[in-house]
């Protein structure tokens, strides 16, 4: 009886091992076909928020895992960084390892095994205005200004509503700041963050590199009604694409944005090395100016384009700042390069709450910067004027509300707008800039901006 049962278990332990062994098999088989072929992806993602999130805003290891990359699978990658090479690294479980340098005047920058970081590289040019002026048109902390047509209660009570209960994590607003006739009206941060905060904007950099075109058109350098300057595509019907429908998200070029896979924007992201290219080498899938397709591809390619409108890759790396970010006191602004040396004008450009509240401010009105003006006024009703194909909601380079997404908010107003619920959104119609920065698309943002706009009302004095 001793014999046989010893022997059953046997059996039993042997079938268990067995399954163990088939289930483990089965995971791999699953993990290999769903997540290994992001692994590249979600390590360059996480090295590269790590780099610019640690040495750009001075964010711990911790601060950055539960924030930043609290995202599905990017939570997989263990994260390291070395103050004195000045770098970050991250893995999943040891594997596809990638790595993002970090590099005074151009930011952080997701690199390859081919990239010499020992190369030497040009910086932009900085200049800080020293006016002596108070925010929002110099940097002297702006006195309290109080005016007779704001119901502050009602006005705290749509901010306050915009941040998270302690202990929660559903909205996750890290600042909002109002600006109602050029005055702070209201500001908050989260805990961990203040009006010193670097905050990464994505996809509100699109708005920033659209202006640039609206800069050089005022100049007289640009037309932007002219075939877009790309020599590959002379000899295709790519020849008909004009900087207009680069501008509009309407070149009818093949693109595939969806964050959740791999696809066009994730492999240009933390895989290229000249994101500027990525678009540039799609087909046609569409005529021009007939079909609309959200693509931080043709931005970058945008990017591209600015670049060679100069003659040195110095004049380039200037120009970003001493036409429009430093010329209007944002500062802290840095927009971050790819290893070719191109800005990442889809993506990558950082400022405190402060400093994205004066871009808003540049387009309220409609490009003067305190006397100075810096694109024409046709040009902001040019970019809030809704693409033919987009029902309403997009512009140049800008969101809008024209067709009515939030239904509770004026339809005049339009807006930079980033991933996570990043947002500075400008309301002609109210003297008015609201800016919300977070980690949720989920956000109401209807709720706050109705908030804000209703408790303002028509008349003022201060």
């Amino acid at each position: 009886m001793f014999f046989y049962t010893l022997h059953e278990n046997r059996v039993t332990m042997k079938k268990f091992f067995k399954y163990v062994a088939f289930g483990f098999l089965a995971f791999l088989i699953y993990f290999g076909i769903t997540t290994y072929p992001k692994l590249d992806l979600i390590s360059g993602f996480s090295a590269k928020s790590m780099a610019s999130g640690h040495f750009l805003d001075n964010r711990s290891t911790e601060m950055i895992q539960q924030g930043d990359n609290d995202i599905p699978l990017v939570r997989l990658a263990k994260l390291g960084y070395d103050d004195i090479g000045k770098y970050a690294t991250a893995s999943v479980y040891g594997l596809k390892k990638r790595k993002a340098i970090y590099r005074e005047g151009l930011g952080a920058t997701l690199i390859n095994d081919d990239f010499d970081a020992t190369k030497p590289y040009e910086v932009p040019k900085r200049t800080k205005l020293n006016n002596h002026l108070p925010f929002p048109y110099g940097n002297v902390e702006p006195k309290d200004t109080i005016f007779s047509n704001i119901d502050y209660k009602k006005l705290q009570a749509a901010v306050d509503n915009a941040f998270d209960e302690k202990g929660q994590k559903n909205k996750r607003t890290r600042s909002v700041l109002v600006i109602y006739k050029d005055k702070i009206i209201a500001e908050k941060y989260a805990d961990g963050f203040n009006k010193n905060s670097r905050i990464l904007g994505w996809s509100m950099t699109k708005s920033i590199t659209g202006t640039l075109f609206g800069i050089l058109q005022k100049q007289g350098k640009m037309n932007i009604m002219k075939p877009a300057p790309i020599a590959e595509w002379k000899n295709d019907k790519r020849a008909k694409i004009t900087l207009n429908d680069l501008l509009h998200m309407n070149s009818g070029l093949e693109w595939e944005e969806q964050y959740d896979k791999i696809c066009d924007a994730t492999k240009m992201l933390f895989q290229a090395e000249d994101m500027s290219r990525s678009q540039l080498e799609k087909p046609s899938a569409f005529e021009p100016n007939t079909h609309w397709n959200y693509s931080s591809g043709t931005t970058n390619l945008l990017s591209g384009i600015l670049r060679k409108q100069f003659k040195t890759h110095q004049e380039y790396l200037d120009f970003w700042y001493s036409s429009l970010l430093d010329k209007i006191s944002m500062n802290s602004a840095i927009v971050e390069t790819d290893m070719a040396g191109n800005f990442v004008g889809s993506s990558y450009g950082w400022a405190t709450t402060r400093d994205w509240v004066k871009f808003g401010l540049l387009y309220l009105h409609k490009g003067n910067w305190n006397g100075e003006q810096l694109f024409d006024e046709s040009w902001a009703k040019y970019v809030a004027t809704p693409t033919n194909t987009s029902n309403g909601n997009y512009g140049a380079q800008f969101w809008l509300n024209a067709g009515g997404k939030f239904p509770d908010v004026p339809k005049d107003m339009y807006y930079a707008s980033g991933f996570q619920g990043q947002m500075v959104a400008i309301f002609p119609s109210n003297d008015l800039v609201i800016v919300r920065m977070g980690l949720s698309e989920e956000f109401d943002f209807n709720g706050l901006l109705h908030g804000v706009v209703s408790s303002i009302t028509a008349k003022s004095t201060k």
